[in-house]
């Protein structure tokens, strides 16, 4: 037995918000991923920069190098307390992630130099077969204020 539980006034004070959306390991598909992600940190009322890019840039590595017919990906976004944690899961467990240095010239391969630039930070984890998972996280700031749902008198 676990004895060192949270209280449930501390479990209960922040809400946790999450998005989730499995998309097919095309270009278009990592596109989506950008795009409905950005809708749904907008209306969490979150900074864009730097999550957009970051789930610019795993989604585009899940549909590029973890590509396999018939099996598609999926974007998890997060928020607890002040952190965003993005999750990018793709079906190549077989396949990790490797941080390169690509060369001056090259087309490819900075990816991942942009995920370890841009999060606080990131990772990967391995899921059920074929599953892993890459996750990032970013600070965004207090949790806001929840809203009054009743109008403030005025002295």
């Amino acid at each position: 037995m676990n004895q060192e539980t949270a209280t449930p006034e501390v479990q209960l004070g922040t809400p946790i918000r999450n998005f989730s959306v499995q998309l097919s390991p095309t270009p278009r598909g990592a596109r989506l991923a950008r795009l409905l992600a950005t809708e749904q940190l907008r209306s969490w009322g979150l900074p864009l920069d730097p999550a957009a890019h970051i789930v610019a840039e795993l989604a585009t590595n899940a549909a590029t190098h973890s590509r396999v017919p018939g099996r598609d990906f999926r974007v998890t976004l997060y928020v607890v307390g002040s952190t965003l944690r993005i999750e990018v899961t793709d079906t190549r467990g077989d396949r990790p992630p490797q941080l390169q240095h690509p060369t001056l010239h090259a087309e490819a391969g900075r990816g991942l130099i942009l995920v370890d630039a841009l999060a606080d930070r990131w990772g990967t984890a391995p899921g059920p077969y074929p599953r892993k998972t890459v996750w990032a996280e970013c600070e965004v700031g207090p949790p806001p204020e929840p809203a009054c749902p009743c109008p403030v008198p005025r002295r």
